[in-house]
């Protein structure tokens, strides 16, 4: 089987919410973003100079319902869809209305993990005034991160369906709680997807599909400025100012206005595949990353989702989820 690794890149990620001045307020002038409104219940945000980079539809999940991956050629884009169909995955084309608000030419969609559509994607449509101040290029447009239930089938699923690479794993304590999480590449970006689950009995205490999303910045200024003024409009912070022990990004997570948190870091490093090796990380921060503004509330909530997770079974994709992978 051909390799597709490092040809593969997450392009842009759908949001459903019924918050739209909340998400106008926080993508434009929290985040610093761009914005275009394309009808009364649709709406996208730029980053570079592609159409499209987040797209915010009216609906009731609060959530991010899909992925959007860009693939480098159309020769790789039918391996990869190959590779879905062949395992007995429905796959389905995106209708031209879908396309022109992702700021594609085409895409195809299947099944992903937890109900997260996967969207593939060759052609991006570029805008001719592009935003500055934010890193894209090569590595994507960030990454994603997702708690899990079952951390060795989503591992295998991107491993099957995108030949993702394990770049680390990171062993933490939170609340009592051991973790284990697995950071994945598809390209030289330090992971595109990182998978979080308990250790010992599994539980997910997390109501959305992501339980952040990342984008990186261009300047430490950017990522300050941002910082600022999310707490200046009143916007909820996760986790101050503070640098990874892995990627080693310096960033901050704020709570979005449909639930999950968004990420902003600066200057992770690449991975040079040439000498790369997988470890074993203590914790997921050298310094800051100090919870913000969690309640009781906040902890019975968490509590009754884990509770209810462990009677409602995580949706997965089997068929996609890949055998023999070498973990923990």
């Amino acid at each position: 089987m051909v390799d597709v690794f490092g040809t593969v890149h997450l392009g842009y990620i759908v949001i459903e919410t019924s918050r739209f001045a909340d998400w106008r307020r926080f993508g434009v002038d929290a985040i610093g973003m761009h914005l275009d409104t394309l009808d009364h219940g649709t709406m996208r945000f730029r980053l570079d100079d592609r159409q499209c980079r987040f797209l915010v539809k009216l609906g009731p999940a609060e959530d991010a319902t899909a992925l959007g991956w860009h693939i480098d050629d159309h020769e790789t884009f039918d391996r990869i869809l190959a590779r879905v169909v062949d395992r007995g995955v429905p796959v389905t084309e995106g209708t031209p209305d879908e396309a022109a608000q992702r700021g594609v030419e085409r895409l195809w969609r299947f099944p992903g993990p937890k109900g997260l559509a996967q969207e593939i994607f060759t052609t991006p449509i570029v805008d001719p005034l592009p935003v500055t101040g934010f890193v894209t290029g090569e590595g994507g447009l960030g990454h994603v991160a997702i708690t899990t239930t079952e951390p060795h089938q989503l591992r295998g699923y991107y491993n099957t369906v995108f030949d993702a690479r394990l770049s680390d794993y990171v062993d933490e304590t939170i609340s009592g709680v051991r973790l284990k999480i697995r950071f994945l590449r598809v390209n030289s970006r330090h992971h595109s997807v990182a998978v979080a689950a308990t250790r010992g009995l599994r539980i997910d205490p997390i109501r959305t599909r992501i339980q952040h999303l990342n984008i990186q910045v261009a300047e430490l200024d950017d990522m300050l400025a941002a910082y600022q003024r999310v707490r200046a409009l009143g916007f909820g912070m996760a986790l101050s100012v503070g640098q990874h022990t892995n990627d080693r990004e310096l960033s901050f997570y704020a709570r979005t206005p449909s639930g999950f948190e968004w990420e902003v870091g600066w200057n992770p490093i690449s991975v040079d595949e040439s000498t790369w090796e997988p470890t074993t990380h203590q914790s997921i921060s050298i310094w800051g990353h100090t919870p913000v503004g969690q309640t009781v509330i906040d902890r019975l909530t968490q509590f009754c989702l884990a509770t209810k997770s462990l009677r409602n079974r995580e949706i997965a994709v089997p068929a996609l989820s890949g055998v023999g992978i070498p973990d923990d």
